[in-house]
């Protein structure tokens, strides 16, 4: 009923309550749990990956600029990156595919944020723990990283010039 692909409608643009009232119609016995979801979203999403946050200190200490692109619904954003300020706060810009209406690994939403943040593919870099996130970012020509640990991201990094 709630599955990753009813969710992902969200961070598309579609807002929760259109999602919601068309999973409600089709379930209505579960119409109470569906409408707890919403305001409890995020209580689904645990704590930053362990080192992560150090990471973009250390980047953002380094004088790296930082943009972010997320996969993230429109109306849960304002809420998370409010969570999240501590590190949020050290991005220059975020694009935030619910407001966008493009989710990766879509191409227009990489050169959506290469001309929003004014940078070139071969001078950008872009880290995503989704391998198919990470061959989009590679395909457009910008050196991609894909996460999978502090440590092994930071090695990268410096492969691809960063000093970390």
């Amino acid at each position: 009923m709630v599955t990753i692909e009813w969710h992902f409608q969200h961070d598309e643009g579609r807002s929760f309550a259109e999602t919601s009232a068309e999973l409600i119609e089709r379930f209505p016995e579960h119409a109470d749990l569906i409408r707890h979801w919403g305001p409890r979203f995020l209580d689904s999403i645990g704590p930053a990956i362990p080192g992560m946050h150090e990471l973009v200190a250390e980047l953002d200490a380094a004088g790296v600029p930082l943009f972010a692109i997320t996969n993230f619904s429109a109306e849960f954003w304002p809420p998370f990156r409010a969570r999240e300020a501590a590190l949020f706060d050290r991005f220059r810009g975020i694009v935030v595919s619910g407001d966008e209406r493009l989710v990766k690994p879509d191409p227009a939403i990489y050169r959506l944020a290469l001309e929003r943040f004014g940078l070139e593919p071969h001078a950008a870099a872009f880290i995503d723990d989704n391998r198919a996130n990470v061959e989009g970012a590679a395909a457009l020509g910008i050196r991609a990283i894909h996460f999978t640990d502090v440590a092994s991201t930071r090695a990268a990094l410096r492969e691809v010039g960063f000093a970390v």
